[in-house]
């Protein structure tokens, strides 16, 4: 078993969130008609502000409001309806609640404006691999930044954790050239993006905690991915339970937060797995005596 370390992690609008003794859930809230498992059912922004309060009420430390489907083979939408998509929601919900929110994209003028309108952190799939501006929106703002490792659109290593080490160093690189603040980052090794196979997932599962050697907390979103579809035979909409398995096989593993669809039965698991790590330390330290 691995317990992470202590941290906190850093956010616009002088906000942040402690990473210490707990894990925490980032809520997903699709401003989308075609996400993979919850395509159009919050797709107003009535009915993502419902979504993202009812979140809140299950436990969700923070709210993810993304305006693009990231699936496989999903259709691009422009910059400006993305933008249409997603900043009416992260305004009503930065004037409505307390919340911290964070903006799921990897372009930078979305990303620069979502901050704007209240959002704390900034969520890029790409790992400033795409649109390298987003991480001097990130030092100009003190917005919090999460660094996804993908495999798309580009030759992979074989080995799935020498891959994760060789892109996010890049990734890290780009953030240091632009002086984001190292405890404004968080790293995401992008489960099931370009993963394809139950065994790559796997894989990087069992070996997550490697990637604590880079010295950031780690995020993960297994949510409902394909390679749980696989292995229990579910579909999207049925996978929370898994989902909530791998929740606390990666919370043992050194994983601090945990981007899902069902907050409610991921908070369950994380006091369960949060209650193992204590006992663990507890254990520790009589055996230190």
């Amino acid at each position: 078993m691995t317990i992470g370390t202590s941290a906190y992690w850093r956010a616009a609008h002088g906000r942040g969130i402690s990473l210490d003794g707990k894990g925490r859930l980032m809520a997903i809230v699709n401003v989308t008609p075609d996400s993979f498992s919850d395509g159009g059912r919050h797709f107003s922004v009535d009915k993502a502000v419902e979504h993202a309060v009812a979140c809140l009420a299950d436990g969700a430390d923070i709210l993810d409001i993304g305006g693009e489907s990231t699936r496989p083979g999903a259709a691009p939408v422009s910059p400006a309806e993305e933008q249409d998509r997603v900043l009416p929601v992260i305004e009503r919900l930065s004037r409505e609640t307390e919340a911290l929110i964070s903006i799921d994209t990897y372009r930078a003028a979305t990303a620069r404006l979502a901050v704007a309108a209240g959002a704390h952190i900034i969520n890029d799939v790409y790992g400033l691999q795409k649109e390298p501006e987003i991480a001097d929106i990130a030092a100009s703002t003190g917005a919090g930044l999460c660094i996804m490792h993908t495999g798309r659109g580009r030759e992979r290593l074989a080995d799935v954790v020498a891959d994760q080490f060789d892109y996010l160093e890049r990734s890290l690189a780009i953030a240091a050239e632009a002086s984001v603040a190292h405890e404004a980052i968080v790293l995401d090794p992008g489960f099931g993006f370009a993963k394809e196979t139950v065994e790559e997932n796997m894989a990087l599962m069992a070996r997550c905690d490697e990637l604590l050697a880079l010295g950031y907390p780690l995020l993960v979103g297994t949510s409902r991915k394909r390679f749980l579809g696989t292995l229990t035979g579910r579909d999207a909409g049925e996978r929370d339970a898994a989902t909530a398995a791998t929740t606390v096989l990666l919370r043992l593993k050194g994983a601090s937060v945990f981007r899902v669809h069902n907050v409610a039965i991921n908070r369950d698991a994380l006091a369960i797995a949060d209650a193992m790590i204590a006992a663990q330390r507890e254990s520790g330290k009589g055996q230190a005596r």
